[in-house]
């Protein structure tokens, strides 16, 4: 039993250092740091897989069933429940918001390079402005 409490309390801490990452990240969506975001975004990679082996572990455990009847596993279980619930939505948030910072990225650089001249514009198949160096210049005769 003292594996499956162990196990249990390890989960929860992964849940919690999880959410505490995601609340990193969203701080450093909204500063735009690039390299920040990349080592946020691995870490919070290790955190998945650590929380889906140990779930994985915790499913095979003999005493499983313990779980749901146990007076002091049953509340960290709804706890875990709870937290990794607001880690999705938090995650869904923060991915919202890096497609927010992409595309007024992605406008910026089309502004920047029509003042230029050099370039024409076009459109992806999703309605998406594309800069094309090529536009008229392949031209053989």
């Amino acid at each position: 039993m003292a594996a499956l409490s162990s196990l249990v309390e390890f989960q929860l801490k992964s849940a919690t250092d999880l959410s505490l990452l995601l609340e990193k990240e969203k701080a450093a969506i909204a500063s735009r740091v690039a390299k920040e975001i990349e080592q946020l975004a691995k870490e919070k990679l290790t955190l998945i897989n650590q929380l889906q082996q140990t779930d994985q572990r915790i499913s095979q455990h003999p005493d499983v069933a313990t779980l749901t009847n146990d007076p002091e596993l049953s509340p960290l279980v709804d706890q875990i429940r709870s937290i990794v619930h607001d880690c999705q939505q938090a995650n869904a948030v923060n991915g919202e918001a890096l497609q927010r910072a992409q595309l007024s990225f992605n406008k910026l650089n089309n502004l920047m390079q029509q003042t230029q001249g050099k370039l024409g514009m076009t459109y992806t198949a999703e309605g998406q402005t594309k800069n094309v160096t090529t536009l008229g210049t392949n031209i053989k005769a």
